[in-house]
């Protein structure tokens, strides 16, 4: 009975914030006037994902992540060690997190109209094929996901 007591004592003890993160965190890098980088934000918000958000431009973070400028888009970001680049959606962050490959991680190049952040209202019925691309550390890619239109 001691033990029980000494064990919820401790849990009890530890900050309730410690329990409250269980949501992988993103980090992006977007411009601050980009409204389909906050669409894209929000998908990851509404799809378990806790973020914190640079208004800095996206760029120089690709650079160092080791994403290559053709794969390129209007945001990126960095979860849990793998670079996000583009419009990838939460469905294959969660893959990529849970597989864990060797890998640079996932990019969407260009903005195709009906991945996450590109597919509100304006856009009407459009939707785009895409692929989401694996970045390997080489720099090279292979298709991770496909999308149709």
């Amino acid at each position: 009975m001691i033990k029980r007591r000494q064990l919820l004592a401790a849990l009890a003890a530890v900050p309730l914030a410690v329990h409250a993160q269980t949501k992988p965190l993103v980090e992006v890098w977007k411009s601050p006037s980009c409204g389909c980088c906050k669409d894209w934000v929000a998908h990851l918000e509404a799809n378990g994902f806790a973020t914190k958000v640079h208004d800095t431009g996206n760029t120089a973070m690709r650079g160092r992540l080791g994403i290559p400028m053709a794969l390129g888009s209007c945001h990126t970001a960095l979860v849990a060690g793998y670079a996000l680049e583009g419009h990838v959606p939460a469905a294959d962050v969660k893959r990529l997190l849970a597989q864990r490959p060797q890998a640079v991680g996932l990019a969407v190049p260009g903005m195709p109209v009906g991945s996450p952040g590109m597919d509100g209202p304006e856009y009407g019925t459009r939707r785009d094929r895409y692929e989401v691309l694996l970045v390997r550390k080489d720099g090279n890619h292979r298709v991770f996901a496909t999308y149709n239109a």
